[in-house]
């Protein structure tokens, strides 16, 4: 308070030590599990453009709010020379545990909230349809979980034209149960 007496050696202001700073990010509970906790992140801020920190991860909450789908990942990065300010936006790259996965780029992968469907070459000019099982989506690249064999030849471009000659020729909705048909390609 103004014009308040101090004792002597009494506290007048607390400084925090800004020498490290953490940086929080919000992660889907469901990409949780693919984040190496143990590793590090890449901190960039907005107002400072061109430059990033790297910082390690000190701790994920489990959970922020109990309806919530977002769970809290803290980074601690160093401040040397105090450039950061606490309550800066700041962007969180977190790098994903190493894992040996198959991904297609996204536009291979048909969905529609219910299926995923890829086509498969199955002859010289002909294809099939096969219904996978997907991850996480990272990118333009989709995680494939299930539903593809070694040696199946995906069609990674112009699937989605070939699912439209499909329908155009066979008619109805190629995702209403019809995995494994086969279509021939002129």
């Amino acid at each position: 308070m103004e014009g308040q007496y101090v004792s002597e050696g009494s506290i007048i202001v607390k400084l925090a030590d800004l020498s490290s700073l953490w940086a929080e990010a919000q992660v889907y509970t469901s990409q949780l599990s693919a984040i190496d906790l143990k590793g590090t992140a890449i901190v960039q801020f907005p107002d400072i453009p061109g430059k990033e920190w790297k910082g390690k991860i000190e701790f994920a909450n489990p959970e922020i709010v109990s309806d919530s789908r977002l769970n809290l990942v803290r980074v601690s990065i160093p401040n040397p020379g105090g450039l950061l300010k606490p309550g800066m936006p700041a962007y969180v790259s977190i790098k994903s545990k190493e894992l040996n996965t198959l991904t297609l780029p996204s536009d291979a992968v048909l969905r529609d909230g219910k299926m995923n469907i890829v086509w498969v070459q199955s002859g010289k000019n002909s294809y099939k349809m096969k219904m996978v099982q997907t991850g996480l989506e990272s990118g333009d690249r989709l995680e494939i979980k299930s539903g593809l064999q070694n040696g199946d030849v995906v069609v990674t471009r112009g699937a989605y034209l070939l699912n439209s000659e499909f329908v155009f020729k066979k008619g109805g909705n190629t995702m209403a149960g019809m995995e494994g048909m086969d279509m021939s390609s002129h």
